[in-house]
């Protein structure tokens, strides 16, 4: 699927490709609203219904990973309510054995990621996977999300990667498609980024279930 050989860096998103993207679809589909309702003295589904347009309308931006944002826009401490929540947290099957493979054949491996600071801290402190990467670089420290065109300029400025040996795995499409223009040259998809939902079906990319299909052999 990938010949290893060729393969100098190896970029890696956080939420869905190495942790089960369950903890963040509960957490915003499920705690977020709760407690806003509770807040706001309306239902759950009155919540919901609320809360759906405003989170639609920052989709794709840097807003729509930032919990500051979103403390300052709900009025909920949404960092405290992650720590509230962590134990939700969970690593994806086959995440620390390819981590650790990776290290043992010296690849730069980069953890490149959507998620807020203190987002990335409370599932490094909960997971503790923070030992395998040789950096770790979060779209808010780069001013833009991987989405658009002014992150991977500003990644690579910063990490002076050769797109030629560099493979990048996220469950994104969108983010696929922002590297692919920017011409990393090997991409692969994760069709199950949440354990508890179905397998998507994916022909635009190399595309694997859990990432520990891409052990090399």
């Amino acid at each position: 699927m990938i010949d290893w050989s060729e393969i100098e860096t190896v970029m890696l998103d956080m939420d869905g490709t190495l942790l089960d993207l369950s903890f963040d679809n509960y957490f915003w589909r499920s705690v977020v609203p709760e407690y806003y309702g509770h807040q706001k003295n309306v239902s759950f589904d009155e919540a919901v219904a609320h809360l759906e347009p405003i989170f639609k309308a920052q989709e794709g931006l840097l807003n729509w990973y930032c919990l500051d944002y979103w403390t300052r826009e709900l009025g909920i401490n949404i960092a405290q309510l992650k720590a509230d929540t962590q134990a939700h947290i969970k690593v994806l099957p086959d995440t620390r054995g390819f981590l650790a493979q990776l290290q043992q054949m010296s690849k730069r491996c980069i953890l490149v990621t959507n998620a807020h600071v203190d987002s990335l801290s409370i599932k490094m402190q909960k997971t503790g996977l923070i030992e395998f990467f040789d950096a770790i670089v979060s779209s808010h420290d780069m001013g833009y999300p991987k989405e658009q065109q002014g992150f991977w300029q500003a990644f690579q400025k910063l990490e002076s990667f050769d797109n030629a040996t560099t493979v990048m795995v996220d469950d994104s499409l969108s983010v696929l498609r922002a590297a692919d223009v920017f011409g990393i040259k090997h991409l692969v998809a994760i069709t199950q980024p949440d354990s508890t939902e179905p397998p998507r079906l994916v022909n635009e990319y190399t595309a694997v279930g859990s990432i520990g299909e891409l052990f090399p052999n």
